[in-house]
């Protein structure tokens, strides 16, 4: 599909939305059945990546495909981690000619609910959609710690130092990108760590992609992340030297 065109809505996009999944047999239910079902009708496919999963959540994909024909199940042998898991879903969009990639995680982190408006912005011309608790509000008022919410506003800065941007939000886990965009971004050569989502911004900064932010809830708690902060924060770091020097 052509994106310089602006006629056409979201239903005539084949959109894909991708779901990372480990040992999430007892949150992804939940997610799943969270779709407004007005969201579900335009997305082509709800596609599954099982990253070796040790617990069930495989078998529960393929119970819920059985009420929702939509959802597609793609297993890993082994843990490939959450870079991993990202590869595969663009590799399988682009071979099944997506046009549309959004990432929704299996843990509830993100709601559902918020799927539309993260594809709105294609239609009027984006290449990558970030969604931004800090347009939303106040981190802090959806549970996020004060050590991650300071760390968030910190690293926001200092991004926006190096980038000249003036995005709101670099780390959340609620994108979306146009097939234009995983063309042109060299994700295959990207980690497979948590840092894969600040390579991707990089890479569309460096492709000059069009990136718009959507405002959205800050959801933080018990078992929703398992994201070190402090050793995240520094990879990022990492990734803005190697940037810097054009090492990626």
């Amino acid at each position: 599909m052509n994106f310089s065109e602006r006629d056409c809505t979201l239903e005539n996009y084949k959109t894909i939305c991708y779901m990372p999944a480990y040992n999430a047999e007892l949150l992804m239910e939940k997610v799943i059945r969270d779709i407004p079902p007005e969201t579900m009708e335009i997305l082509n496919t709800v596609l599954v990546i099982d990253d070796g999963s040790s617990d069930g959540t495989a078998d529960l994909t393929r119970r819920l495909a059985k009420e929702f024909p939509k959802i597609s199940l793609l297993q890993h042998p082994v843990n490939r981690g959450y870079g991993g898991v990202q590869k595969t879903a663009f590799n399988w969009i682009l071979e099944n000619n997506g046009d549309i990639a959004v990432m929704l995680h299996s843990d509830g982190q993100y709601p559902p609910g918020y799927l539309r408006p993260m594809l709105i912005p294609f239609d009027s011309g984006a290449d990558v959609v970030g969604g931004s608790r800090i347009l939303f509000g106040d981190m802090r008022t959806g549970g996020m710690s004060r050590t991650r919410y300071y760390g968030t506003i910190c690293l926001n800065a200092i991004e926006n130092m190096v980038f000249r941007r003036k995005l709101t939000s670099y780390h959340s886990g609620y994108k979306a990108y146009s097939r234009n965009a995983l063309e042109k971004i060299p994700y295959k050569s990207y980690s497979d760590t948590f840092n894969f989502d600040s390579e991707m911004l990089v890479g569309a900064i460096r492709a000059g992609l069009t990136i718009e932010e959507v405002p959205i809830p800050t959801i933080h708690g018990e078992g929703f992340s398992s994201l070190k902060p402090v050793p995240y924060g520094l990879s990022v770091l990492r990734t803005l030297v190697r940037y810097i020097f054009r090492r990626i």
